[in-house]
């Protein structure tokens, strides 16, 4: 798979405000801004991510994933 696959699974999957997506095609690190994860801790923002994802992380398509997760408000007081 491919980083725009990627991004276009995860953007169809939830609600996004930004993704950007990097790696080799195996170990990938991503920054995903929703606000699906306003209130929720990082593993519970991280599932929601790997839900998306299904059977991809578990065939093995997409190998390894870092991510950086934000809501909406966290994004935009960063980005102020």
């Amino acid at each position: 798979m491919d980083a725009e696959q990627i991004k276009a699974i995860i953007a169809a999957g939830m609600v996004c405000d930004h993704i950007e997506l990097e790696g080799d095609g195996r170990h990938w690190f991503a920054t995903i801004v929703s606000p699906e994860f306003e209130g929720k801790r990082a593993i519970a923002r991280h599932q929601r991510v790997y839900k998306t994802l299904g059977t991809k992380m578990q065939t093995d398509e997409v190998h390894a994933l870092s991510m950086k997760t934000y809501s909406s408000s966290e994004w935009k007081a960063i980005h102020e």
